[in-house]
């Protein structure tokens, strides 16, 4: 019997120390990028201490932000209960930094009742991102918003007046005022507003698990909230609307509440076309 026991035992210990099976990852490692995971339906995920929503099928959508370290543990936990863990490592990136000095302060730190509407209006921008969606919208290959030169990029930053300021977190596209702006996926409008104060008319698209699409400074707004729209189909046009030196569209991407690289999702501009 205790020869029994005993291999019993180095049987179980084998399956305990048993290496974990490599988890699935396909996408953009790096600070800003967004990944498709797959692992086995009714498995639980975690990205460090955080949940990620899984499809009934196991797949997931992870996002890295802007200044993410180079290693991230991702665990998953099987519905057996077994835990499996995989550190992803990240390739890091280096963002434009530029200083600018001798500006009017009004310009750098706003006034109180500035401040107070800028608060609210990014209240509500929250508010349109705080219930991740089960769509899969996020799967499809996203195509350009608009054409024209690139005005801005991910993660570039200013420092006015000695003071970092928030860094750029999208990609500006350059075009003339009224081009228009198309769904660059599938979509469902969760904010449609013509007049925030930073940026304007704006639009926030939802294409499942926790990924958002926003589009600022718009002239004009073609949706409603609620509204579903269609890959490539007019939401709205370029403008300057907001704070904004100049018409062009931001583009922006988020995996809920950290704010991703569009850029990364879409080919090089000259192969695109909405």
């Amino acid at each position: 019997m205790s020869r029994m026991v005993s291999l019993a035992c180095a049987i179980l210990a084998l399956i305990l120390i048993r290496p974990a099976a490599a988890i699935d990852i396909e996408g953009d490692l790096v600070p800003g990028g967004m990944a498709i995971g797959r692992t086995d339906p009714g498995a639980k995920v975690l990205l460090g201490e955080v949940p990620v929503m899984v499809g009934a099928d196991g797949v997931f959508v992870l996002g890295f932000g802007r200044d993410q370290g180079p290693h991230l543990q991702l665990t998953v936990i099987q519905a057996d209960g077994r835990a499996e863990q995989q550190i992803l490592r990240l390739t890091p990136r280096a963002y434009e930094i530029q200083r600018i000095e001798q500006l009017d302060q009004n310009m750098v730190t706003p006034d109180p009742a500035t401040e107070a509407r800028i608060k609210a209006d990014q209240e509500r921008v929250k508010a349109a991102r705080a219930e991740p969606s089960d769509r899969r919208y996020f799967l499809m290959n996203f195509i350009w918003p608009t054409i024209g030169p690139i005005s801005g990029v991910y993660g570039s930053q200013r420092i006015l007046n000695g003071t970092p300021k928030a860094p750029h977190f999208g990609t500006d596209i350059a075009a003339p005022e009224g081009s228009p702006v198309v769904a660059p996926a599938d979509g469902v409008v969760r904010l449609a507003e013509s007049n925030l104060y930073l940026t304007g008319g704006t639009i926030i698209l939802d294409h499942g698990h926790g990924i958002y699409t926003s589009y600022l400074h718009l002239s004009a707004i073609d949706v409603v909230i609620g509204e579903a729209v269609k890959q490539a189909q007019r939401i709205g046009a370029v403008g300057a609307t907001g704070r904004a030196t100049g018409p062009h569209l931001h583009w922006g991407l988020n995996w809920n509440e950290t704010r991703l690289d569009p850029a990364l999702l879409v080919p090089p501009m000259q192969a695109a076309a909405p």
